[in-house]
């Protein structure tokens, strides 16, 4: 299973833990993890991570309530579970180009 699949089969079953940075970040920002959640389906993948040393992880592009955001979700090193948001941010313009898919 591609490792984006197990991402949203774990999120539909609700196995999710937000961390505390992405807490923080989260509620800074005006973001919604709900918001994040629902729009996982149609989220794409912009960086693959799956030697982190924290564990597997991977930045995808969200479009949400009219924003687009970057999200970073994966999983602890040696677990299959929970999923675990570890940041959320709105990208910025200086930092990101097409369509806040590649860096500058």
């Amino acid at each position: 299973m591609a490792f984006l699949d197990k991402i949203r089969l774990l999120a539909n079953a609700d196995n999710i833990h937000i961390s505390t940075h992405a807490f923080d970040r989260l509620r800074a920002n005006g973001i919604s993890s709900d918001d994040l959640v629902n729009s996982l389906d149609s989220a794409e993948l912009l960086e693959d991570y799956p030697d982190f040393h924290a564990g597997p992880t991977v930045l995808l592009l969200h479009h949400s309530q009219n924003r687009v955001l970057h999200a970073v979700w994966g999983l602890e090193k040696g677990a299959d579970e929970p999923l675990v948001l570890v940041t959320a941010y709105e990208p910025s313009s200086s930092k990101w180009t097409d369509g806040f898919r590649k860096r500058i």
